[in-house]
């Protein structure tokens, strides 16, 4: 089985950045930054400064990590990937921590009701769920996952990641003051 292609925009800086060229990194850096923040803004609850800090230490890792690289996917996915397990093991980590919410708990909905044309609001909700929910429901309903691939990386059954989505797709509904 060959190795999946790789992207030709990344090919060349790819391998001089693995070789140490910080100008490549940058041009590769510019090139994904707004896809993997996006990605980790979306797991972190939409935190601004969490997200920024978890896309930091992603490409801080992808720089210390790129000479393993071994092509055999697009770098933007091996970087997409590599953001999203540590975006994950945050999320992992939250959980340990008694601080936050509690799984069955969702903050009180404001009292503006929801305008589906506000994506602000919707964003806010998702921000409320419980971690593993809003893990859940990012990486199915928004970056397409199937549950296979959620159960994997976040090391539950697949029917475990089915019910956090139903679970997760009801306290949207409710924070968003739909009825079930």
């Amino acid at each position: 089985m060959s190795p999946a292609p790789i992207d030709a925009i990344d090919t060349d800086d790819v391998h001089a950045a693995a070789a140490g060229d910080r100008p490549a990194f940058e041009r590769l850096y510019r090139l994904h930054i707004c896809r993997i923040y996006g990605a980790v803004h979306r797991l972190a609850g939409y935190d601004h400064a969490r997200a920024e800090d978890l896309t930091q230490e992603a490409f801080v890792r992808a720089w210390q990590k790129l000479p393993g690289f071994r092509h055999e996917s697009a770098f933007g996915t091996w970087l997409y990937r590599l953001a999203v397990n540590l975006a994950l093991m945050a999320l992992r980590a939250q959980r340990a921590d008694p601080v936050g919410y509690a799984d069955d708990t969702l903050p009180e909905h404001a009292e503006v009701p929801f305008c589906a044309a506000e994506r602000e609001e919707l964003e806010r909700a998702i921000g409320q769920l419980p971690p593993r929910a809003r893990a859940v429901l990012v990486l199915h309903d928004i970056e397409g996952w199937r549950h296979e691939e959620i159960s994997q990386e976040m090391a539950m059954a697949v029917g475990t990641s089915k019910a956090q989505l139903h679970r997760a797709r009801q306290l949207l509904r409710k924070a968003l003051g739909e009825q079930p």
